[in-house]
């Protein structure tokens, strides 16, 4: 699929991020390296990755490799929040690791032990996006009553939530909380909360002539929502990539929600 067509979520600052993404948690060393140049051969333009997961370097590596523009990805890292007081010391760590002179999204991992660091730590990442060091800042793991709080603080509400997210755990109530915001919900973990198995979704996969992985995604896709999946194996990394070939019904649709019931 060409690059301009890959349906995107549209951040605040004109910043567009594409719906599928790859994610690296657990992706180090060499496989690291490998996996993520197999994932921009795919045809994959977002990396997620973070501070703790120990693999910036990798995934910049295999960016610069891949002879692929800058301009052409979509970059997110992570803050680890016991980072707090060396905001700026761990997004600099994370650009020379990378080997960029910015992200396109940074998130706060999860939110911090003490509630009272939550908003000093959000100034952080606001700070540096108005530098020119991220584009796009937000959150993981948070609530929407955390949200919400750094909204009243601020003035600024995070452009993104990372959340744990799959057909099992479908909320309608949580989704309509993040739109109503104009927070972008973005899906980790989408096949170890699922069960692949579940009648719903192979009858599914089998009327697209599909998988059901791919049904996953795909869901993810036309509700609008991010999603990062993981892999280290290239064929696999190459299947959760080809989901554009067919879309789900309304019906369908409704059916994989009602999994989160």
């Amino acid at each position: 699929m060409d690059d301009l067509d890959q349906p995107t979520a549209l951040l605040p600052g004109d910043v567009r991020m594409p719906l599928l993404g790859f994610g690296t948690w657990q992706a180090t060393g060499q496989a690291g390296y490998d996996a993520v140049l197999a994932a921009l051969d795919a045809g994959y333009r977002h990396l997620d990755t973070a501070t703790m997961y120990g693999n910036e370097e990798e995934v910049g590596r295999a960016v610069k490799e891949s002879g692929l523009r800058r301009d052409d990805l979509f970059i997110t890292t992570k803050l680890p929040p016991d980072r707090v007081g060396r905001e700026r010391e761990t997004i600099e760590a994370s650009l020379r690791a990378l080997g960029t002179d910015h992200v396109d999204l940074w998130l706060i991992h999860w939110p911090p032990s003490s509630p009272a660091d939550s908003v000093p730590v959000w100034r952080e990442l606001l700070a540096a996006r108005d530098e020119g060091l991220t584009r796009a800042v937000g959150v993981s793991n948070y609530s929407t009553a955390q949200l919400d709080e750094l909204t009243e603080a601020t003035g600024e509400t995070p452009a993104v939530n990372q959340i744990r997210w799959s057909p099992a755990l479908y909320d309608r109530q949580r989704h309509t909380e993040h739109t109503e915001r104009g927070v972008v919900l973005e899906g980790y973990s989408p096949f170890k909360a699922s069960d692949l198995s579940d009648p719903v979704l192979t009858r599914i996969a089998a009327e697209h002539g599909v998988s059901p992985a791919q049904v996953v995604l795909r869901w993810h896709i036309d509700h609008g929502i991010v999603v990062i999946p993981k892999s280290v194996t290239p064929e696999r990394i190459r299947a959760n990539f080809d989901v554009w070939g067919f879309a789900l019904t309304a019906e369908e649709m409704r059916d994989i929600d009602a999994l989160g019931g």
